[in-house]
Parts: C-alpha cells; sequence; structure tokens
C-alpha cells in the first residue's frame, strides 16, 4: 500500500484534534479566577443550549425573559453553599452574600469575584437597569441595583432558574 506520509501525518492530527476537542467539552469545572485574569469560556450554539437546559431556564437564561417573583425555591433557600450558573456551573455567588431583599428572588450583596459576572446597560421596558451575565457563557442572571445592604450596597437579584444550588 503507497502512503503519502504527509496525508497519513495530517489525518492522524486531524484526529488527535477532534478527540481532543470533544474531550474538553466534557472537562471539570474550573474554579473562578480570583486574580482578575478573565475567567473560562464556554460558548454553545443555540440549539445545544436547548439540549441541556429546561425550557424555562433556556427563557431566562438564553433569552433575557424574568422568571415570576416568589416562584424559586432558592429565594428562601438558608443552606451553606453556593449559587452556580445553570448553563455552565460557574461559582457566581456564596450562601454568606446572600440576603433576604423581599422581591421574591435570590439577592446577593456581592459575586464571589468582580470578573466572574458581567454588566451591561439594560434599557428595556423603558427603564435604565444594569443586566447581570455570566462572564463564562453570557447567560442571563438578572439585574444589579444600588438599594442593597452593608458592605456594598448592592442587590444582585438573581433569577432562581438561572441558578443551581450546590450545598457544601
Amino acid at each position: 500500500m503507497n502512503k503519502n506520509p504527509f496525508f497519513a501525518a495530517l489525518t492522524v492530527l486531524l484526529l488527535t484534534s477532534s478527540l481532543v476537542l470533544t474531550l474538553s467539552s466534557f472537562g471539570p469545572v474550573l474554579p473562578a479566577s480570583t486574580d482578575g485574569k478573565p475567567p473560562r469560556r464556554v460558548e454553545k450554539t443555540e440549539a445545544d443550549w436547548k439540549k441541556i437546559l429546561t425550557p424555562e431556564q433556556f427563557a431566562v437564561a438564553r433569552k433575557q425573559v424574568t422568571e415570576r417573583a416568589f416562584t424559586s425555591p432558592l429565594a428562601s433557600n438558608h443552606e451553606h453553599g453556593e449559587y452556580r450558573c445553570v448553563c455552565c456551573h460557574e461559582p457566581l455567588f456564596r450562601s454568606e452574600t446572600k440576603f433576604e431583599s423581599g422581591t421574591g428572588w435570590p439577592s446577593f450583596y456581592a459575586p464571589i469575584s468582580k470578573n466572574i459576572v458581567k454588566e451591561i446597560r439594560d434599557n428595556s421596558y423603558s427603564m435604565v437597569r444594569t443586566e447581570v451575565q455570566c462572564a463564562v457563557c453570557d447567560a442571563h442572571l438578572g439585574h444589579v441595583f444600588d438599594d442593597g445592604p452593608k458592605p456594598t450596597g448592592l442587590r444582585y437579584c438573581m433569577n432562581g432558574v438561572a441558578l443551581e444550588f450546590v450545598k457544601k
């Protein structure tokens, strides 16, 4: 059999690259960067997100819908642990920063690190607000307001369906 070494090497390279890319999508969840560096990135197609999220999770996290107030069990959760992004499982908030805001949504006065969430100006519904997104996968999480408790004075008002709780 007459094989061209160039094409054989190219085939091996392509197969190895494909395997590495496939395996990397199932890799471990890495912790958020707390040293000021940008976090890891997770990017998927809309079809891929629809496969892994419930319809409600998809509507909120990928289409910026707001869940109804007082519908998330996470709003009244008082257990010790982490609140992670439902899309990419990145740790976003700790239970120590959660507080009762009375709004019907889980509320926190600070994320785990400043670079793990993105804040974006939101002019929808004839209001000026600040949208909060996961910096890893761009999931819509909720909004941040400046009427929270000390020490930050901020209220990260999050959609419970965009979060998952991991008990510690």
